[in-house]
């Protein structure tokens, strides 16, 4: 299929900007949210993103702004893919005032000792300009080191500006912003230190929304006076147009074709907005259910269980026999079954949590999954069998993100990743696929597509 050519011309193009920080546990999610909260409050539609491979932060975004927070991961993602994802989430039926990216780690923090992947890499492929978040808690004329570093490490990527985060009061952020402004960086405002709007963090990172949802009126009230969304807004619409580019990404089909029961509840919540939107595209019908609450599944052609925190209600999801039934009964019925994470540990055996409690699971797949270390980063992989998303030899790129592993007898293994290990579970006749990888699938079209075909073809 032709690629589409994108001209890039700045009426279409969304005005952008991106919230980084040095480090993680700087504010920049909350940050990010007082000034989706700002300008919504304002009337504007605000676009959110989350640069890198996160769920968790956009469903805070979703909280601010009012609309999905979507994902844009320069590794996982082409180029052109990145920037066609953004105008479809900006411009069209999408059409949004002013789209708001939150950065994630440190600016510069990528895959390697490069800035491949980072946020700044983000910022470039959308030539959006960049505002710092530093936390000052403990420091004085020290955050004007920070704002120098950010400003000056790479010189065709200087800070806009700088917003103080966590300020003991009015005359601690003077101090700061004198010696920020000193170094040649301005500031557009701060946040006080306030407890009721610190967000908690925990193995994978801060609590969900659906667990903990943010204070969003607090967080306005204070920073209301305090950010200049002026200034900010005036940043954002100072972005040039987006370059010249070929979408990749296929036309929507014409017709729903199939229905895919999609596990949507406080186990399972990590999708990228993206994928689901993808698979919509073409030609599914998406089926929420939950795992937790429902005794039975959705009519339904084929089976998407995401990751979460299945480890935090293994008591309540082995308890709901019904649904551990009908997950067992729709696996062995020969349609596509695709699992991520926590959706592997859903399908095995046994889940041991942190406790060391054993709960049993569905058995659809062997094994037990039981926490442990941290496992974290990019992967390559080399698809080794046939399954619901991917063609035996294909190369994909996904993320993992977990603390569990999966101790399994002999097993045939999805993938081969590129360190040499291999992961995840496909069954022999290939309808099932579970794997600790999240993929994207808009680094390559192509698996929404062949998992919305496999559902079709099992509808028959």
């Amino acid at each position: 299929m032709a690629a589409r050519l994108m001209t890039g011309k700045a009426r279409e193009d969304a005005p952008r900007l991106v919230i980084a920080a040095a480090g993680t546990g700087q504010g920049k999610t909350t940050v990010a949210a007082a000034i989706m909260a700002l300008l919504t409050e304002r009337g504007f539609c605000v676009a959110p993103f989350k640069a890198g491979p996160d769920y968790i932060d956009p469903a805070h975004h979703r909280a601010a702004a009012g609309r999905p927070g979507r994902s844009l991961d320069a590794w996982l993602l082409p180029p052109d893919t990145l920037r066609a994802l953004f105008r479809r989430a900006t411009a069209g039926r999408n059409a949004a005032d002013v789209a708001v990216i939150e950065g994630m780690m440190g600016l510069f923090d990528g895959r390697g000792a490069d800035d491949e992947g980072s946020t700044a890499h983000v910022a470039r492929l959308l030539r959006a300009p960049v505002i710092a978040v530093i936390d000052v808690w403990t420091m004085g004329r020290t955050a004007a080191a920070v704002a120098h570093g950010l400003n000056t490490l790479a010189p065709d990527l200087p800070l806009a500006g700088v917003i103080l985060n966590r300020c003991a009061g009015a005359g601690h952020f003077a101090l700061c912003r004198d010696a920020v402004v000193q170094a040649g960086v301005p500031v557009l405002g701060w946040l006080p230190a306030d407890d009721a709007i610190r967000l908690p963090e925990r193995h994978l990172g801060l609590t969900t929304a659906a667990e903990r949802p943010m204070d969003i009126a607090r967080l306005r009230d204070l920073a209301s006076p305090t950010i200049d969304v002026d200034a900010i807004l005036q940043i954002a619409r100072s972005a040039g147009a987006l370059p010249r580019f070929d979408d990749p990404l296929p036309p929507p089909v014409a017709q729903t074709r199939a229905r895919i029961a999609v596990a949507r509840d406080v186990a399972f919540d990590f999708y990228y907005e993206d994928n689901l939107d993808l698979l919509r595209e073409a030609g599914a019908e998406l089926v929420p259910f939950s795992p937790l609450a429902d005794d039975s599944l959705p009519d339904a052609d084929a089976l998407y269980l995401g990751g979460g925190y299945p480890e935090l209600h293994a008591a309540a999801l082995a308890a709901n026999a019904p649904m551990l039934d009908a997950i067992r009964a729709f696996a062995a019925s020969g349609r596509p079954v695709y699992a991520e994470c926590g959706g592997l540990m859903y399908l095995a055996e046994w889940l041991v949590d942190a406790d060391g409690a054993r709960h049993a699971m569905a058995g659809v797949i062997p094994g037990t999954s039981a926490m442990g270390g941290l496992t974290i980063g990019y992967r390559e992989a080399r698809a080794l069998a046939d399954s619901p998303v991917a063609q035996s030899g294909w190369m994909v790129r996904g993320h993992e993100f977990h603390h569990s592993t999966l101790a399994a007898p002999s097993i045939r293994p999805a993938y081969r990743l590129d360190n040499g290990a291999v992961d995840g579970f496909v069954s022999i006749d290939g309808n099932i696929l579970a794997s600790y990888l999240h993929l994207h699938f808009g680094a390559d079209p192509r698996m929404a597509a062949r998992f919305v075909e496999r559902a079709v073809a099992a509808r028959g």
